[in-house]
């Protein structure tokens, strides 16, 4: 059988993701969480902690998260307990919460931070006036993991995007509430995306006293 001109594998050159993991990437535990805090501020990184709590609070899509506006982020002096985006993949709303480790990680970066309202909270070090890029996020949380020994085949971006959601389906079960957290816009894409199977149904079952 002959090879389509298009078919660059049959004539001999790789795939585009030979020896790599594809699929869905591995959320975080609580314990993996606290481990890249603790690597972060040791380090002295206060940008990066910053960016981490925001990642996992939000459960943003990394194109949604480095163009994040310091307005979004605060209201007067302070950090907002909820904040509002418009998502660039559907252009629907999502509505995220900030926890109190993520004000106040926000809060130290900020404050060093400086700038206004307008200004991106996480800057690109090239263009001062643009935002971080989501290739320099993805190099960041290859590093994050890899400091704390995880396999870096085994998360990207999107483990950060789907830890919160995946801890708190795991402790509600409620399909419905992660869309919307999520942003989804079918909970077809939820189940996907939290990789929910069969199994799932009699686990939570089993938990239910009635």
């Amino acid at each position: 059988m002959g090879h389509s001109q298009y078919d660059l594998v049959g004539q001999g050159h790789s795939a585009w993701n030979a020896g790599k993991r594809v699929g869905v990437k591995r959320p975080l535990k609580v314990r993996q969480i606290w481990e890249i805090r603790f690597f972060l501020d040791r380090e002295g990184r206060s940008r990066d902690r910053a960016l981490f709590d925001l990642a996992i609070d939000s459960k943003l899509r990394g194109c949604d998260l480095v163009k994040l506006k310091i307005g979004t982020l605060v209201s007067g002096a302070e950090i907002r307990t909820r904040a509002m985006v418009v998502q660039q993949k559907t252009g629907r709303p999502v509505q995220f919460e900030l926890m109190a480790d993520a004000r106040a990680s926000l809060l130290a970066w900020l404050e060093r931070r400086g700038g206004t309202v307008d200004d991106f909270a996480f800057p690109s070090r090239v263009d001062h006036a643009g935002h971080l890029s989501t290739r320099q996020y993805a190099r960041l949380v290859d590093e994050w993991v890899s400091a704390v020994g995880l396999r870096r085949e085994d998360y990207g971006t999107h483990s950060l995007r789907r830890t919160k959601a995946s801890i708190i389906y795991k402790a509600t079960g409620n399909l419905r509430a992660i869309q919307i957290l999520l942003g989804h816009t079918k909970i077809e894409n939820t189940v996907r995306y939290l990789g929910v199977d069969v199994e799932d149904a009699p686990t939570l079952a089993e938990g239910t006293e009635i």
